[in-house]
Parts: C-alpha cells; structure tokens; sequence
C-alpha cells in the first residue's frame, strides 16, 4: 500500500527533520486492504519512521495530545479516529499543534 505520510509542527524533527514520506506499508499478515486501520499505522510510523523520541509523537497506542491527523484532508475525529480505514494512495498529515516557548 503506498501512502504519503507528513509532518508538521516540529514532529518532523522526530524523523531525520523529513517532511514528507512516500512510503509502502505491508499489510499485516492475513489482513486485506479494507483491514488497514490507523491503529495499524501508527504502529508502522512508531516502528519505521520514528527515530528518536517517540514518546513525543504517541502515548499509549494513540497520537499524544495536540497532535492534529488529517487523512486526505479531513479531521480523523470526524472519520472514526484509531478505526479510520486507510486505503491505497492516501495522504496522512500529523501536527503537532504545541509549541514550546
């Protein structure tokens, strides 16, 4: 599945200070495309993409709080959150909306 995954807000730090990422994600074992939830990204972007820190980034099995997902666009609140499913060629934004002063 090829995804298109970016960061903002300074999360990008957490990942060699890259934005954007097109990656291919390998559905887990016996799963198909409809199976693919943000649950299971998340546990990908932790495992692959995250280099340091990713308490910064996740708590638990969930974005931290103030970390704004957008999936094509739209508020992953509005779309069911850790069930939202994500399908082939999507856009996942993360954003942290806190910033140190």
């Amino acid at each position: 599945m090829q995804l298109t995954l970016e960061f903002g807000g300074g999360l990008e730090l957490l990942c060699d200070s890259e934005k954007i990422h097109k990656v291919n994600v390998d559905l887990p074992n016996g799963a198909d495309s409809d199976d693919f939830t943000m649950t299971h990204l998340l546990s990908w972007v932790r495992t692959n993409l995250i280099k340091e820190r990713p308490e910064m980034f996740m708590k638990g099995d969930t974005v931290r709080p103030g970390v704004l997902v957008l999936v094509n666009d739209c508020d992953w609140e509005l779309s069911g959150q850790l069930d939202t499913v994500i399908e082939d060629k999507d856009v996942v934004v993360f954003i942290s909306t806190l910033h140190g002063g």
